[in-house]
């Protein structure tokens, strides 16, 4: 298995097809190829050697497209910088993994010079932006134009393919390290399922692609031979222009980006017949905004994704077919490819039913973190993957993710899972978005607090958010405190930054 093997196939097939299209850019198959020899080349004249990391601060676009087949193509290892990251971070990140080369777009170019004030084992830095070269910097174009195309090394299997940096939740990020096999597993064994790409089809990447739920999708339409279409990054009148005027049949959003297109209220002024397929994951989504997406796209079938970067990334997939009932607020089945169990904290598998930790097997699990060993034997033991997510599975084996562990609430006593306070909310008619979080409090060492996004127009008291939640859960679980807000804060990912609300908001009682 190696991941260049899709464009190989795809040269040999189809190559006067076109593979790319970004903004007024445009590449076949034989193009890409090419390009990419060329991009591989000029990266070992560099001075890559085998195994040596190459990293990329970039927006979407078809540069970054020919990155993630140069880099394993020239014997590499990918390292995608999350774009939402500091100067700070990113030098740990390059320092961390011993990176030598980064690539680098218009929207990060002026970051260089901080970035290298703190990491000096920059060799290169290459220009990939259309303005004009800032002083330092090599010129993308100029460095293919002088290469000669190498042939495919063909890197794959077991060999380390990327270290994918999460999002540093709590400290400094980790470097999840991916094999060939691991992307590869995944990919297919999610594929299998018949639900990912359409034959054919024409996939666009709104979502970052540094992120690795974009990574599978672009992996996975790769094998299948699909044409790419990428936007800078998500923006909902990006999103429906594309889908439009490229008539795209697939794409992958997390559920604060499908809630924002669905809620446009320019979505009426589009032409979207052309959409058959909608995968999202990465967080979870809330039923009341599901069911408005659906209704919203009705010629597309959607399909969730659960995972996490380690498993690159998935491990349980909620098919079109299950978007019924209760069904709607599970992850799905275990994937082709996985192994799925809810264990104690004495790693014995718990009841039907009971709530315990997720964790995961297969030919996708990670390697581990790079140069963290402890970290790295502390979350996998004996070949399952401990997610931090805490679920119950029911007697078909659909998986709930009730909360990550670390962030379930206990108030009083009581344990509340922040996600179905999160869907009690959320069926409010004037409810666009909800965030659940515990905050300290004196009385209940905990209380449950919502901070809302309101629908344009819509007014609603916190004591009336408070007595909606109450007709569907308990009322020990309903929000003690209500804020309203503009905006959720999101990760480079499109994830609700919750950390960032309970440092707003911590403190006596706030809201209504």
């Amino acid at each position: 298995m190696y991941l260049t093997q899709s464009l190989q196939r795809a040269v040999q097939q189809h190559p006067d097809t076109v593979a790319i299209i970004h903004a007024d850019r445009s590449a076949t198959f034989a193009e890409l190829a090419d390009r990419v020899a060329r991009l591989a080349a000029a990266l070992q004249d560099l001075g890559v050697q085998p195994g040596d990391r190459v990293a990329i601060a970039s927006l979407n676009s078809d540069r970054y497209h020919e990155y993630l087949y140069a880099v394993p193509w020239a014997d590499a290892v990918l390292n995608p910088i999350n774009i939402r990251w500091n100067p700070t971070e990113i030098a740990y990140a390059l320092k961390d993994s011993e990176t030598s080369v980064l690539l680098v777009d218009d929207a990060f170019a002026a970051a260089v010079p901080a970035i290298e004030a703190q990491y000096d084992g920059l060799g290169h830095v290459v220009f990939i932006g259309d303005g004009p070269l800032p002083d330092g910097l090599l010129d993308y174009e100029d460095l293919m134009a002088s290469a000669e195309p190498v042939e495919d090394a063909r890197r794959g299997n077991d060999q380390l393919a990327g270290i994918f940096y999460t999002g540093g939740t709590t400290g400094f990020p980790k470097g999840v390290m991916l094999t060939h096999t691991n992307l590869v597993t995944s990919a297919m064994g999610s594929m299998t399922s018949g639900v990912l790409h359409t034959t054919g089809g024409r996939v666009l990447h709104a979502a970052p692609m540094f992120h690795l739920a974009d990574y599978a999708m672009w992996n996975a339409a790769s094998i299948a031979g699909n044409m790419h279409v990428t936007i800078p990054m998500f923006e909902p009148t990006a999103v429906l222009t594309a889908i439009e005027k490229h008539r795209i049949t697939d794409m992958l959003l997390v559920p604060m980006m499908i809630q924002i297109v669905t809620d446009s209220p320019e979505r009426g002024n589009f032409d979207l017949s052309s959409l058959r397929r909608v995968v999202y994951g990465g967080s979870s989504i809330s039923a009341p905004v599901l069911a408005r997406a659906i209704k919203a796209f009705p010629e597309a079938q959607f399909t969730q994704a659960y995972g996490m970067t380690e498993v690159a990334p998935v491990a349980t997939l909620l098919l079109p077919e299950n978007h019924v009932g209760e069904r709607l607020k599970s992850g799905g089945r275990a994937a082709p490819h996985s192994e799925v169990r809810i264990v104690d904290t004495d790693d014995n598998e718990v009841p039907r039913g009971a709530v315990g930790e997720i964790v995961v097997r297969g030919a996708h699990v990670t390697q581990g973190y790079w140069n963290k060993p402890e970290e790295t034997a502390a979350a996998i033991v004996d070949g399952w993957m401990h997610t931090g997510d805490g679920g119950r599975m029911d007697d078909e084996g659909y998986v709930y993710v009730v909360d990550r562990i670390k962030d379930m609430i206990v108030t009083g006593g009581e344990n509340v899972y922040s996600t179905e306070v999160e869907n009690a909310v959320a069926s409010h008619d004037a409810v666009a978005a909800v965030a659940v979080v515990g905050l300290p409090d004196d009385k209940w060492g905990e209380r449950v607090h919502a901070v809302v996004v309101l629908h344009p127009g819509a007014e609603v008291t916190a004591e009336e958010i408070r007595e909606h939640a109450r007709n569907s859960i308990a009322g020990y679980k309903s929000p003690r405190t209500v804020d309203f807000v503009d905006a959720l804060p999101v990760s480079g990912a499109g994830k609700i930054l919750k950390r960032d609300l309970r440092a707003k908001y911590s403190g006596p009682g706030t809201g209504g």
